[in-house]
């Protein structure tokens, strides 16, 4: 068999682009004692990918040059030399952007299908919908009355912890780029408001659907917006920084000027590394899960297909061309 695979060969200045990437293509080699071959069906493109393509180490090293990209995927076991893993099994993990991944198994999760689609154990019952649980929960601490704000909302991360905080009695309001995107907040992830933020005034917005004030906000984009916020910060107000979007092509990034708006709040400012919270996994997945068959969540995916468009499908989520979690069917 002959392995598929897209690599990093040049750090990107600005936006990643097609150019940083090549398309390469080897055999597979056998496979040895205590080890699997997956062949992956779904590669999931993230915002955290254009971080891992620089160099150095924040909390975790940046992608080496000439090797394969890394990212989330998801397939099945199709030879296995280990004990814990059999063939026909499927499992979820950071195989990279290729056809065929050979693992020891460390890291990887094995996905239950009777909860949901391959597709969705790299989307809402995956690192981003993890993300989501215990960045809202954990870190956000939502309170029954309390208003949520969402920035980057229809996205994948965004949807799902404005859906959780309604399960917990929140109001919620999120902001997105198109008017398509807001309706499907509002009609099909139940948001009390939502904000077109390219054909709208965000502050006028948020002044208007948020009158006591903002008592989470949870930031997928960083830059002015997170300054607007600030300042329409309520009393106790908890800032969860999960991603900058807005700002990871850019450098210098943009940085908040209102910041002490968080003191006059009482509130605090903190960070979501998802896999601090990798053993909770499971607990999060039942959950959701759960939610799910009640009818209580949805989630939205957006598919493109083929290895070889894995650049162009990349630049998707710089561009705002993709609605729902952007995956790539191998």
């Amino acid at each position: 068999m002959n392995n598929t695979k897209a690599v990093l060969i040049a750090r990107p200045d600005g936006m990643a682009k097609q150019s940083d990437f090549a398309i390469k293509e080897e055999a597979v080699r056998e496979i040895s004692d205590g080890e699997i071959l997956i062949a992956i069906k779904f590669l999931s493109l993230d915002p955290a990918l254009r971080g891992w393509m620089n160099e150095g180490t924040t909390y975790i090293k940046g992608v080496e040059l000439g090797t394969v990209m890394r990212c989330f995927g998801a397939g099945e076991i199709i030879q296995s030399n280990h004990p814990d893993y059999n063939v026909g099994e499927h499992v979820s993990g950071l195989l990279g952007a290729q056809q065929f991944s050979i693992s020891d198994g460390k890291g990887l999760s094995k996905c239950d299908l009777g909860v949901g689609p391959l597709s969705w154990h790299l989307g809402i019952m995956g690192m981003p919908g993890m993300t989501a649980y215990f960045g809202l929960l954990e870190k956000g601490k939502p309170v029954a009355g309390e208003t949520v704000f969402v920035s980057g909302a229809a996205g994948v991360v965004g949807s799902t912890v404005g859906q959780i905080a309604k399960i917990k009695g929140c109001r919620v309001v999120g902001t997105a780029g198109t008017n398509a995107k807001c309706k499907y907040l509002l009609d099909e992830c139940g948001f009390d408001a939502a904000i077109n933020y390219k054909e709208e005034d965000v502050e006028a917005g948020i002044k208007k659907h948020c009158p006591d004030g903002i008592h989470v906000f949870y930031d997928n984009v960083g830059g002015p917006l997170l300054d607007t916020v600030l300042a329409n910060l309520g009393k106790g107000a908890r800032v969860v920084i999960c991603g900058a979007i807005s700002q990871y092509n850019k450098s210098p990034i943009y940085g908040p000027s209102n910041y002490m708006k968080i003191v006059t709040a009482r509130g605090y400012i903190t960070g979501i590394i998802v896999f601090d919270y990798i053993k909770e996994y499971p607990k999060a997945v039942r959950e959701i899960s759960a939610w799910m068959k009640e009818g209580k969540m949805k989630t939205k995916e957006h598919i493109e297909k083929g290895i070889e468009n894995f650049p162009s499908t990349l630049e998707m989520l710089f561009t705002g061309k993709n609605f729902g979690k952007l995956l790539l069917e191998v």
